[in-house]
């Protein structure tokens, strides 16, 4: 018996290890830390950001903010190969049209997406620490920065 155990893991480890050889190098799969739901609360104010895994070159998000009791703001993301194949981030705040965001430098936890051309913001931030996730939006030099610290909720 367990040796037709073994006989029918076998399929599935290969595939298992085929899938993680198959992320490597690809900026779409390299983004994978990102996943999961993060939220932050202080003083009554309250931030949410729902990653999924990439599945089929897509990552779909959407964050929500609010305070005493009531959501004060939304959005819709989603994390998608561009034409050339770099991973572009596009934002829909308020359930608006996507402004994208191109990804122009990556780490084993970290993530730059820049819209030169956008108003505010220019640039988007995210890295990662153990089970912290902090996001930053800035203008392209990295003005104007407002930042968020969120937890990876259980």
């Amino acid at each position: 018996m367990k040796s037709g155990v073994a006989i029918l893991a076998a399929p599935l480890l290969m595939a298992c290890v085929g899938a993680a050889r198959a992320h490597e190098g690809d900026p779409m799969g390299e983004l994978g830390w990102l996943s999961g739901s993060w939220a932050s609360e202080h003083e009554g104010s309250w931030v949410e950001e729902h990653w999924t895994a990439e599945r089929g070159r897509l990552m779909l998000g959407v964050g929500r903010s609010g305070a005493a009791g009531k959501p004060t703001s939304f959005e819709f993301l989603r994390i998608e190969p561009g034409e050339d194949g770099t991973p572009v981030y596009l934002a829909a705040p308020g359930g608006g049209e996507a402004t994208p965001f191109r990804l122009v430098e990556a780490g084993a936890a970290s993530a730059v997406f820049e819209n030169p051309a956008h108003d505010f913001p220019q640039r988007i931030r995210y890295w990662r620490e153990g089970d912290r996730l902090f996001a930053e939006i800035s203008a392209i030099d990295g003005s104007n920065a407002i930042g968020w610290s969120l937890t990876l909720a259980e």
